[in-house]
């Protein structure tokens, strides 16, 4: 079956008609009408247009996100190393003796106060331990037999605090529950 192509240059008004392959992109048959087969083909063009500018829409809307997360998250680094530093101010107050080192636990104390007020002012505040575990903000790293007047799954001794950055979780807090039997 032999297909040809309509050629018309623009500006000199030539009409040629030369045959092409088979191969070659929009191949109408004989019997089709070409007018309904180009109304299908931009049919099918409208509609991709319309999926790629849902796609740009989405595109759009997905880099506003990652640049308010980056902002709302951008000192999530920082602040996790400093949690360490807290660790240790916590357990330096913990082992000064109040009565010889008084000036020095005071100092100790005022630091570690006014690190906390910083890293809260930044959005990083400490993970609430209640009476009972809660896998999503704690860590479990032992279990005991329950003591008396406790209840199996609740929060026996914390070990390190957690703590939260905003939404996300910068440290479970670990600690050990009381072995449910």
């Amino acid at each position: 079956m032999n297909h040809w192509i309509i050629e018309c240059r623009i500006g000199r008004g030539d009409v040629t008609e030369e045959p092409i392959e088979e191969s070659e992109s929009e191949v109408f048959e004989e019997d089709e009408d070409p007018i309904e087969t180009l109304e299908a083909r931009v049919g099918e063009l409208e509609k991709e247009l319309q999926y790629s500018a849902a796609e740009m829409v989405n595109v759009r809307q997905r880099a506003a996100r990652d640049c308010s997360d980056a902002i709302r998250y951008g000192g999530m680094s920082l602040a996790l190393k400093m949690l360490p530093l807290l660790d240790s101010l916590e357990k330096a107050l913990e082992a000064v003796d109040d009565e010889e080192f008084g000036s020095l636990s005071e100092g100790v104390r005022l630091t570690l106060e006014g690190a906390r007020a910083a890293m809260e002012t930044e959005g990083v505040v400490k993970i609430e331990v209640g009476t009972d575990f809660d896998p999503t903000t704690m860590e479990a790293i032992a279990t005991v037999p329950v003591p008396e007047g406790s209840d199996p799954g609740s929060v026996i001794e914390i070990v390190e605090v957690g703590y939260m950055y905003h939404d996300r979780i910068l440290r479970a807090a670990r600690v050990i529950v009381a072995e449910d039997q």
